[in-house]
């Protein structure tokens, strides 16, 4: 991840922790990006790292929905093809997913979503 992904991601974080500490646990990161060794990057694609897997995940099912993705991105960052492939897949099994650029799109989406 990108350091301003990285930066936007750790303040989306800290202000969940602190606006929902109940369930606090419950939003976790999924490191699947960043620069790794061939060897590493070999043990985690036994693992079961996958390519485009969002950022962040919500595990709280909601009205209907099985829970939240959410890919951090720059205000001028895209979707690879693998992440927009993901972002289909969780979508057909009942997963909202989200790409959120900013903080207050982040505050916004998860209080819409946590409403």
């Amino acid at each position: 991840m990108k350091n301003e992904e990285s930066k936007l991601q750790s303040a989306c974080v800290q202000w969940f922790r602190l606006q929902y500490p109940s369930v606090s646990r419950l939003l976790f990161a999924i490191p699947n990006g960043g620069n790794r060794n061939a060897a590493t990057g070999a043990i985690l694609k036994r693992e079961g790292v996958v390519p485009g897997v969002a950022d962040l995940m919500l595990a709280i099912p909601n009205r209907g929905e099985m829970g939240l993705f959410i890919e951090m991105k720059t205000p001028t960052g895209r979707q690879s093809r693998s992440q927009a492939e993901f972002m289909l897949a969780v979508s057909e099994q009942g997963y909202r997913y989200r790409i959120v650029r900013t903080l207050d799109e982040f505050i916004k989406t998860i209080n819409e979503y946590m409403a």
